[in-house]
């Protein structure tokens, strides 16, 4: 394996400490994705450096012509604090003719847009749950085709933000609350789906344009009290006390058939290729008890720390951690941007 020159992209908040040695479960929760890369990359000889980034492409440009890296790592998802405007970094990195991993600007801009994402979904008669956006100052008006119950989130933020127990409406009531609630606490646009009942999985998606699924995941509660629903809340992200008490865990959807692993397989592989996906991403979906499968949403450039859905089902398929990232750099790497044919 060649030896690389990796210039980690991160938030300037996220930096990674050399050591968890005296960090706080909250203090590494942080940072702890960003941690993993870079001591991996470390220990496997390449020289990871990583940098902050907040509102100045400077910084990254400086990099960019001192350190003179083979490869830029992206884990930012954000600048000026808009998290749409990771796109533009990555469009920035372009225009540099910097290689870089993850996805490109185009599945960038698509994916976070989770209303034009199910246009195109729809387009290509890819299953998803019926929903309408409602911009923030607009009157909220329940389209008639939507029927209770509904689940109401952010347009384009991810990480669960703003999603809880409340997030599914079974009135015009609820509704109209909690579409203000999102305008006003999430400061986005609201999208507002048919909730859908069922497992909720995961699947891990590599490649740019041979592709390759990881086994399927799911997120199991093993104690969720029967007036709760199975969602991925903000609290079911972030809050271990939770976690524990309603027994969160994610592990392999093993009891699923073969024929049906294939035809999750196979949609995963035609969303990703209708919302111009490269690198890696995780597909959320549901699977009904009727074996009715919707797709929720794309999640490109997902979550890569030790011991998450994205990396476990890799590992789960014979990918060690290690692999895992050298995999991704090499996609990076070998990425067909438009620069090059020029």
């Amino acid at each position: 394996m060649k030896k690389l020159r990796v210039l980690v992209l991160t938030h300037v908040d996220l930096v990674p400490p050399d050591s968890m040695e005296g960090r706080t479960q909250e203090e590494i929760d942080a940072w702890k994705s960003e941690f993993d890369v870079v001591t991996t990359l470390r220990e496997m000889g390449h020289t990871a450096e990583p940098l902050g980034v907040l509102d100045d492409l400077k910084p990254i440009r400086d990099q960019i012509l001192e350190f003179r890296p083979h490869v830029a790592f992206n884990m930012l998802e954000e600048f000026h604090q808009v998290v749409t405007y990771d796109q533009a970094i990555v469009n920035y990195l372009e225009l540099m003719r910097q290689r870089y991993t993850g996805c490109n600007p185009r599945g960038l801009m698509i994916t976070h847009d989770k209303a034009l994402s199910k246009k195109i979904l729809a387009y290509h008669r890819i299953p998803t749950p019926r929903f309408a956006v409602f911009p923030i100052g607009r009157k909220v008006a329940r389209p008639k085709r939507l029927d209770f119950p509904l689940f109401v989130k952010s347009v384009v933020d991810d990480g669960s933000a703003g999603i809880a127990q409340a997030s599914i409406v079974r009135d015009d009531d609820a509704l109209i609350e909690r579409v203000r609630f999102v305008h006003e606490t999430v400061k986005s646009d609201a999208l507002v789906e048919q909730y859908i009942e069922g497992r909720e999985l995961y699947v891990g998606v590599i490649g740019n344009r041979r592709l390759q699924t990881f086994p399927v995941w799911e997120l199991i509660f093993d104690s969720l009290p029967d007036d709760m629903a199975p969602i991925a809340t903000a609290k079911a992200k972030w809050d271990h006390s939770y976690q524990k008490r309603v027994g969160l865990r994610t592990a392999a959807a093993d009891d699923l058939s073969p024929e049906l692993v294939r035809r999750i397989a196979q949609l995963c592989k035609r969303v990703y290729r209708a919302l111009h996906i490269s690198g890696y991403a995780r597909m959320d979906l549901r699977l009904r008890n009727d074996g009715r499968m919707f797709v929720l949403e794309a999640n490109a450039n997902p979550d890569l720390s030790y011991g998450e859905d994205f990396a476990e089902s890799a590992e789960s398929a014979g990918i060690s951690y290690e692999q895992l990232l050298w995999r991704i750099i090499s996609l990076g790497m070998r990425y067909d941007a438009p620069w090059k044919g020029v």
